[in-house]
């Protein structure tokens, strides 16, 4: 499996140089390998290549606001109690690998199909990629603006992060949900049920891992005790935009 093997790979200067520099940024350069010799493999159609520009695009987005977040930052406090574990920094890496393998199913079926055609539901797929694509882009801008400001010691309720508080992971979640849609009508029935897993293993990382827990416990521990953070809390949702969020857009922060 090429995507679990470059990462364990890559995990070798991570653990001796006690660097994070390399761990995002692999995860977004696993993707576009693997993406490339699966889609070198397939009949190479119309429909094969447009499935590989989605997701070298998405890749290319995430890998370059990743690799210069991490510049800035220099380290990532996430890897902090692990860093200097060879086999829990391992077992790190394993995983993220086995990970783009399981996020990737849908297209990695695709790829496998003799498949020609776009189809209505392709379409459909195109636009919830796209718009997740817009939506996670704008939300890490945001963020990432927010952040260089003397604002960062709050939370951040500016933009669509007012009316959302976690916009950066549904946009992450539209598009592997996109991604499916725009596979499904090449995919057999049971090629459909094993595809699924893309969608519906990126929305369980982010939703109870690695993703909205770890930011709801940062974000509880350092203003928990605050009656305007809570207000927030009640005010935004966790997820998808409510009408009542969307309200808020109307509001001046």
């Amino acid at each position: 499996m090429i995507s679990v093997g470059l990462n364990v790979l890559l995990f070798i200067p991570a653990y001796l140089y006690n660097t994070d520099k390399l761990t995002d940024l692999s995860y977004s350069l696993t993707f576009i390998i693997v993406a490339f010799v699966s889609f070198f493999k397939s009949q190479q159609s119309a429909t094969h290549l447009i499935l590989l520009a989605m997701v070298v695009i998405w890749a290319l987005r995430l890998g370059g606001f990743l690799f210069i977040r991490i510049n800035k930052m220099k380290r990532d406090s996430r890897f902090d109690e692990m860093r200097s574990k060879p086999w829990s920094f391992f077992r790190f890496w394993f995983f993220q690998g086995l990970s783009v393998f399981i996020v990737l199913a849908a297209a990695l079926a695709l790829w496998q199909q003799p498949f020609d055609q776009i189809s209505p539901l392709s379409y459909l797929g195109w636009v919830i990629f796209g718009l997740g694509l817009i939506l996670e882009s704008v939300a890490d801008y945001q963020k990432y603006r927010f952040n260089n400001t003397k604002a960062r010691s709050t939370w951040i309720d500016i933009g669509i992060w007012r009316i959302s508080r976690h916009p950066n992971y549904l946009g992450e979640i539209m598009v592997w949900i996109g991604v499916y849609i725009f596979c499904f009508t090449a995919l057999s029935g049971t090629g459909r049920l094993l595809a699924l897993a893309s969608p519906i293993y990126i929305t369980a990382i982010l939703l109870y891992f690695s993703g909205v827990p770890l930011v709801e416990k940062s974000a509880d521990k350092k203003w928990g005790d605050d009656k305007n953070y809570q207000a927030y809390k009640k005010a935004v949702p966790l997820l998808v935009p409510t009408p009542d969020s969307l309200r808020r857009l109307d509001d001046k922060p």
